[in-house]
């Protein structure tokens, strides 16, 4: 089943999948025009999942939040429940004090979070979840307020049980972790062009001290590693979904000339870009029964 919701006049839209044999997307594909956030809900068994090339455990009742430009197929579509929505329909950025999950649940330097679901938020999300496909057949002046009211609660549910499962508030509270947040955001919208710690220190009016304690009590990351790995994981994909040469990925992620990208790249994966680019991630097969 696929129902979607579109204002055209904003071009802001809002996507349910479920129960679908087939469910991915291919950033640098078919999909670079969608600019949709994914929210993934296993309902099914453990299944695997491939995003941007890395092969993971998608484990049984779990939510997996993916942003725009990541790349993800799954072993078994079929038990996936997915939201998507784009910046027009609901910014998250604009509303960060609504859901407080900008620079943590998305555009957040943490790896990998697949959230878990006890039998009492199961039911919950599973309620969310009715009321979403009664909106989405229920076309009328409001249908879009409706879907962003429930979206909203989607997201803050999900952001809570999050910073239970991955934070320790005692010793990161919400206004340390606002900090940690917004050099993530920050670290989002310039690693292209700013490799520097103290840069996003001094926007944060911070030191790269401050900085350096935070992470320590957020992810063991330090902020200059922070930005490393967002350099890197952009890398990853442009080799692995791109015929872009290492000359032009190197001046698009800010490196004065090939030579000094391929030390970086090789330096923090053990391989050559070139080399990295033969290693293709292999297509998942799963199958049909949740």
């Amino acid at each position: 089943m696929k129902l979607s919701y579109k204002n055209n006049k904003t071009s802001g839209e809002c996507r349910l999948t479920l129960d679908e044999e087939e469910f991915d997307r291919y950033f640098y594909g078919k999909d670079r025009k969608d600019k949709l956030l994914t929210i993934a809900w296993n309902r099914g068994e453990t299944q695997e999942a491939l995003v941007d090339g890395v092969q993971y455990n998608f484990p049984s009742n779990t939510i997996l939040c993916l942003m725009v430009n990541q790349t993800f197929q799954f072993a078994n579509p079929k038990c996936i429940v997915a939201w998507q929505f784009n910046r027009p329909f609901y910014c998250i950025v604009d509303h960060d004090k609504e859901v407080s999950c900008v620079g943590f649940l998305f555009y957040g330097s943490r790896d990998m979070m697949f959230v878990k679901l006890d039998e009492a938020k199961q039911y919950k999300i599973d309620l969310l979840l009715k009321v979403f496909l009664d909106e989405f057949e229920t076309v009328d002046n409001i249908q879009q307020d409706m879907l962003q009211m429930l979206l909203k609660r989607l997201i803050i549910i999900i952001t809570r049980l999050a910073k239970e499962q991955f934070l320790n508030e005692d010793e990161l509270p919400a206004s340390k972790l606002d900090i940690v947040r917004q050099y993530n955001l920050l670290v989002e919208k310039n690693y292209k062009v700013e490799h520097r710690v103290k840069f996003y220190a001094d926007q944060l009016n911070r030191s790269p001290k401050t900085l350096a304690n935070l992470f320590a009590l957020y992810n063991d990351k330090s902020p200059l590693t922070i930005i490393q790995d967002r350099v890197l994981l952009e890398a990853k994909r442009l080799l692995l979904y791109t015929d872009k040469s290492s000359k032009e990925i190197a001046y698009e992620l800010g490196f004065a000339d090939a030579a000094h990208f391929s030390v970086f790249f090789k330096k923090l994966t053990s391989f050559a870009p070139s080399d990295f680019r033969g290693n293709k991630p292999s297509i998942l097969t799963g199958n049909d029964s949740c």
